[in-house]
């Protein structure tokens, strides 16, 4: 009988943390056991290139699964290199002891052997479904076969047993169905098929399992006799094996990665672009990107959950690897691989791995080249990117306090009064006249507003190009960004436009100083509805309008009022600004001069005609109303 022994571990405890807490989901344990195999198979085939006694080849190689429904028993077998009693101590009586790690470094680490298992803890995790399981080795080598055994927490033993050839067989008996879990589940041949697919599926052995298929009975299914149909098993290959990213871009198609795309990711709509990247050095990974043509229903919402799929050698990590994408290019679907990435890593790890980071880091470089290259190339396409993600851009422009600027801001576009098409920033620069000293921008719901507001006909009528900003968080990056090539930025509705000649101010400044009274009695009707009453600059036509002093803007204090829990009432510091040119000056000069309370109502309807224009709510509509009629019944 063979001797019980403990486990090396430090404690039970230890062991129960690594079947119970390391991995997410249970149906891990199957892709762990496969990349144990895969191993397995690549130390032996390793030898093989220099030593002629193994006397297999390459596509000799294999992994196979057979379900046992009637006994609960589940075998994973390979043909691999196998396990002499000392390395079955070693391997399996320490928990995280890496056999595979200490193959790759007892070889200098060649790069060409491809390992995937080099943390230690994945064979562990058949005792999340499995209450026994038995590792039956035979070792490249030697004439000997012994059988590991173990029920979890309690111990193992090993014995010498009988095994014809070379390899490793594990056999789970599988714990019982319970409310809660469906061990039985890991029997069925949809579900073991899935889960190859799923984690397993570029493994470059192949995992074979005989299959069950109904067909219809020969003779039977005609007009005459019924169909009545045959069970047939036959051996079949489940995994694909040679994942279509490490394949050469010049043996792809772009049918062949739209494809991949829409089966991968569940899209019907072809990509806009698609990223075959591959590096070597500080990040050695494969990947294959996306951008996608529409953005997802539930993309700016809470709800969605960014990430690449993350693959080392070729066997799924995690689904959605947040940590690979930042918040800015989140609409990015697609996977990176690396050999580097350890297999058996838990989700807190892998926050703090250092390669995982350079992947990071690299990937984010090549998705702003590709989407500049789309920019400069490919205008329509990217116009139509814009459409769909434009808003995270610039989002992340404004995120982090401006963090990010440097790397988004050439990708950023907006509608330009210049044809009302969208334009680049470098596009705006590159056509400013030579007088020009800013760059100037008007907030707004939609371009139609923006282009009838007051405050953008002085900058109109000196040929300078306007940005038209139509979401609530353009004013936001552009105000982060502060400047462009140099150029800053300045609102139309600023307080101070900059736009005068010394002639034209030193007029504003006399008019202004006869008018102090003016506007001192209309600012006294108004109270702290606005910070100031003053002559314009800017306008043309139009008899009034609104600026705003200091940071926020009027558009953003809209902004603010349609957030929930806009609990400290953000507002502009309003200034409003009157027409010198117009008529209505005229009026209230007169009314300055014989009726203070007529001047004092003209004000307040100067100020909610003001806030109308801008597509602000009057405070209070029936006063508004009373005061109106007032004045056309000549009351006031």
């Amino acid at each position: 009988m063979a001797e019980a022994k403990q486990f090396k571990a430090e404690s039970k405890r230890l062991l129960d943390m690594m079947i119970n807490s390391i991995y997410t989901h249970k149906e891990i344990f199957l892709r762990e056991l496969i990349s144990n195999a895969s191993d397995a198979i690549d130390k032996l085939y390793f030898k093989s290139l220099t030593d002629d006694g193994v006397g297999l080849k390459k596509d000799d190689f294999q992994i196979y699964i057979e379900a046992d429904k009637d006994n609960g028993v589940l075998k994973i077998t390979d043909n691999g290199i196998g396990m002499t009693a000392e390395e079955l101590e070693n391997n399996l009586g320490t928990i995280a002891n890496s056999g595979s790690l200490a193959f790759k470094n007892e070889n200098g680490g060649a790069d060409d052997i491809d390992i995937i298992g080099q943390f230690g803890v994945g064979f562990y995790s058949a005792f999340m479904v499995a209450k026994e399981v038995e590792v039956r080795s035979k070792a490249y080598g030697s004439d000997k076969a012994y059988l590991w055994k173990s029920s979890g927490v309690d111990g193992y033993t090993i014995e010498e047993c009988e095994k014809d050839s070379v390899g490793t067989e594990i056999t789970l008996t599988l714990k019982d169905d319970t409310d809660d879990e469906n061990y039985s589940d890991y029997l069925m041949q949809w579900k073991l098929k899935s889960l190859v697919k799923k984690y397993s599926d570029y493994i470059r052995f192949p995992i074979k399992m005989e299959m069950e298929h109904d067909h219809l009975k020969e003779g039977t299914g005609t007009d005459d006799i019924p169909p009545e149909y045959e069970t047939h098993t036959a051996v079949e290959t489940l995994n694909s094996m040679v994942p279509l990213w490490r394949k050469n871009k010049s043996e792809i198609t772009d049918e062949e990665y739209n494809k991949f795309y829409r089966e991968k990711f569940y899209d019907y709509n072809e990509p806009l672009a698609h990223i075959h990247a591959k590096a070597e050095g500080t990040a050695t990974y494969d990947a294959l990107l996306y951008i996608p043509s529409q953005a997802p229903m539930d993309y700016y919402t809470k709800e969605y959950e960014k990430g690449l799929q993350l693959f080392s050698s070729g066997v799924l990590i995690m689904d959605k690897c947040g940590d690979l994408l930042p918040d800015h290019f989140s609409f990015v679907k697609g996977l990176a691989d690396s050999q580097d990435l350890s297999l058996n890593i838990s989700r807190e790890m892998l926050q703090h791995d250092r390669q995982l980071k350079l992947i990071a880091k690299s990937l984010e470089r090549t998705v702003k080249n590709e989407l500049k290259k789309m920019l400069t190339n490919e205008r329509e396409k990217y116009e139509k990117f814009w459409k769909a993600f434009g808003l995270q851009i610039k989002f992340g422009v404004y995120n982090g306090y401006g963090a990010n600027k440097e790397l988004l801001k050439d990708l950023l576009m907006f509608h330009s009064s210049f044809e009302k098409k969208l334009v680049t920033l470098d596009e705006y620069v590159s056509r400013m006249k030579e007088d020009q000293k800013y760059i100037y921008y008007a907030a707004g719901e939609s371009v139609a507003q923006i282009d009838c507001l007051p405050q953008t006909e002085v900058i109109k009528d000196k040929g300078y190009e306007i940005l038209y900003l139509t979401e609530s968080v353009d004013e936001f990056a552009v105000q982060m960004l502060m400047n462009y090539e140099e150029k800053q930025f300045k609102s139309v509705s600023a307080s101070d436009l900059d736009i005068e000649t010394p002639e034209e101010k030193e007029e504003t400044k006399k008019l202004a100083e006869d008018s102090k009274d003016m506007f001192s009695c209309i600012k006294e009707a108004l109270g702290d509805k606005v910070r100031e009453v003053r002559l314009s600059e800017r306008l043309k036509t139009h008899p009034c309008c609104l600026t705003n002093e200091g940071q926020i803007s009027l558009d953003m204090e809209k902004t603010f009022a349609s957030m929930p829990g806009n609990e400290h009432n953000v507002k502009a510091e309003k200034v409003l600004e009157i027409n010198p040119n117009h008529d209505i000056f005229k009026t209230l000069q007169k009314l300055n001069e014989t009726d203070k309370n007529k001047l004092a109502a003209y004000g307040k309807i100067l100020y909610a005609q003001a806030l109308l224009i801008e597509g602000m709510p009057v405070e209070d509509p029936l006063a508004l109303s009373e005061l109106l009629c007032d004045l056309m019944t000549d009351k006031q």
